[in-house]
């Protein structure tokens, strides 16, 4: 895992909602602003919080860069947090 805190970053409820959305799939900046009513700029800053943490991960496809959720990170957390629960019954 990165250095980002990431459960400050899963803290903003527009970021969880752009991972709920780019759960079902890919999607470029310009679908992702549309969906969430927000400006430019306000993504590009939720993007850029998800990205400095791993949680997704961008890549260029001709003249648009998609993004998808790193399931690779999730798996980790969900790994560490699992540590702190109790014996199951």
């Amino acid at each position: 895992m990165s250095d980002t805190n990431i459960f400050k970053v899963l803290s903003d409820s527009q970021r969880r909602d752009i991972l709920v959305m780019l759960k079902k799939g890919r999607m470029n900046a310009g679908e992702i602003a549309e969906a969430l009513k927000i400006t430019p700029a306000a993504l590009s800053y939720h993007l850029k919080m998800l990205k400095d943490s791993e949680l997704i991960i961008e890549y260029k496809q001709k003249n648009f860069i998609y993004y998808e959720v790193n399931t690779s990170v999730f798996e980790e957390l969900i790994l560490w947090i699992s540590q702190f629960g109790g014996e199951r019954k």
